[in-house]
């Protein structure tokens, strides 16, 4: 963000030699003119000009839109602050004098350009039903209802016809009609056997012809010749195949139980390995969250940071007191013995609550530091935006980014152990970044800063700077945490921000510092 009368840009250029006739204009005001300090939000562009106080909004904001060659009505004025005030949108019929100025006078008057955005049109979606009027040969009109048919499924174009003389365009008929839609029949289908077939018989002569006869009354077959066969295996019986069946049909019956019994057996022994396991993890599982809570409860009681903590810490200590002042009363001793032992114990507490106040007071830094730094990094985290596709776009915006830089200086301020080169370096950056607004606050940081690098360069011990770091550190942190000069920190204010004491932030130069984001 840039101050407003620190402007650096073209737009600014060639009204430089109209600034220094405004300067002269304020030594000598010119009657029935005033000084106006113009800044342009959200940019903080700032510029002087001398107005004639009689002249009307509309005219100096039709003026400010032909410089500035931005369109007609996208220009507004508004919060004039100064001699008068008024926190609204300047009208535009009523003129300088109106609002409260007086010829001389300076004020100031934020500028903010909206552009109209024009919207697209609405996606046409058809009715279901068109009313269409129609004239017949005789001249007679008529109303006619077409229900409209929404396609499921995409037809292909085929061109359409264009009568000449009247121009009339007609679709093809496809395009015009429904799809044509396939009747699921059944046909009966049966085998080929049980329909009708056709066969063909074909006969054919053998060049050998073979013949048997067997020996009769008045036949005689000669024998000489003939072998007798003998199968080389006995014959298989219809009985022997059943035997055979049956006891292989046994055998397959052993290897398939065997293997569903393996198979059981080893669903059985992984089912056991899986349960051991499991409460093997579950036994760790709780070892580990005991050790972590006997860790934590150890850990509250050494370091305590809440406020449970040092409850319990109370509690314990009451609970020792009255233990040992029990024991006290029931162990017998003298009077002298007693008030001594009395003594001792009243000493042991008083020691015991001293140290636990210190432990309240480191705590209390602890989470101080803690919380400090959650705000910042919280500043300095990237905007998030959600798409429409359900995917998130992380964005870096001009506020994100100064948050970010301010939080690594505030954290350099608060690194130990620095060398002197390093701690002039860190100490020169904050330098740069406060003195870009001129306020009883950065004065002050200056002023220390200044201070702490004498004391550097004249090489004074590191304990003699505990409080001046300390102090600056804080003010950088108020510095960070004031929306002038963070517009991060707004969205981290508890209360509004008229409430808060703004004597320090106050600018004392003549134009005024405007936040970005109030």
């Amino acid at each position: 963000s840039v101050p407003a009368g620190t402007e650096g840009t073209d737009a600014s250029a060639p009204e430089a030699p109209e600034a220094s006739t405004s300067t002269d204009a304020q030594s000598h005001p010119v009657s029935g003119e005033a000084s106006i300090d113009l800044v342009i939000l959200p940019e903080g562009y700032g510029q002087t000009k001398q107005v004639n106080i009689d002249r009307l909004v509309g005219q100096i904001r039709a003026d400010l839109e032909h410089e500035l060659s931005i369109p007609d009505k996208s220009l507004f004025l508004m919060n004039l602050s100064g001699a008068a005030e008024f926190k609204q949108v300047l009208p535009d019929e009523k003129s300088l004098r109106d609002l409260g100025l007086k010829p001389g006078d300076r004020a100031g008057i934020e500028l903010r350009i909206n552009y109209y955005q024009e919207q697209a049109a609405e996606e046409y979606v058809m009715p279901d039903c068109l009313e269409l009027k129609v004239v017949n040969d005789r001249g007679e009109e008529r109303i006619i209802s077409v229900h409209v048919q929404r396609p499921v499924m995409e037809k292909p174009y085929f061109g359409g016809y264009r009568n000449k003389m009247t121009g009339a365009t007609f679709h093809h008929a496809v395009t015009q009609t429904a799809p044509i839609q396939k009747k699921d029949v059944h046909i009966i289908r049966f085998h080929r056997e049980a329909q009708t077939y056709e066969y063909r018989t074909r006969s054919t002569q053998c060049k050998r012809e073979a013949g048997t006869q067997m020996e009769k009354v008045g036949l005689y077959v000669d024998q000489r010749d003939d072998m007798v066969m003998k199968p080389r295996r006995p014959y298989f019986s219809s009985a022997d195949k059943a035997a055979l069946v049956l006891e292989k049909c046994v055998m397959i019956q052993c290897h398939a139980r065997g293997m569903l019994a393996r198979r059981r057996t080893r669903q059985l022994r992984q089912a056991r390995q899986e349960r051991e396991e499991l409460e093997q993890r579950e036994a760790e599982r709780l070892q580990l969250e005991a050790d972590l809570r006997h860790k934590r409860e150890v850990e509250r009681r050494m370091h305590p940071l809440t406020p449970e903590d040092f409850s319990v810490l109370y509690k314990e200590l009451e609970a020792w007191r009255v233990n040992e002042a029990a024991r006290i009363q029931n162990s017998g001793f003298d009077e002298a013995t007693r008030r001594a032992a009395q003594y001792e114990l009243l000493r042991k507490e008083t020691k015991l609550l001293q140290t636990i106040d210190k432990l309240k007071i480191k705590a209390h830094s602890q989470n101080r530091d803690s919380k400090i730094k959650g705000k910042l990094e919280s500043m300095a985290q990237p905007k998030v935006w959600l798409q429409t596709d359900g995917e998130t776009t992380t964005v870096h915006t001009p506020f994100t980014t100064r948050a970010k830089e301010l939080m690594d200086l505030y954290s350099g301020l608060r690194l130990p152990l620095l060398t002197v080169d390093e701690r002039l370096d860190v100490l020169l950056h904050v330098k740069w970044t406060v003195k870009e607004f001129d306020c009883n606050l950065t004065r002050e940081m200056v002023d220390l800063i200044d201070r702490e690098a004498d004391m550097l360069n004249r090489g004074r011990p590191e304990k003699s700077f505990a409080g001046l770091r300390k102090r600056l550190a804080n003010l950088f942190l108020q510095f960070i945490e004031t929306p002038e000069f963070n517009p991060e920190a707004i969205q981290f204010q508890k209360v509004p921000r008229e409430f808060y004491d703004q004597t320090g932030t106050h600018p004392l130069s003549t134009v005024p510092i405007k936040g970005l984001g109030c």
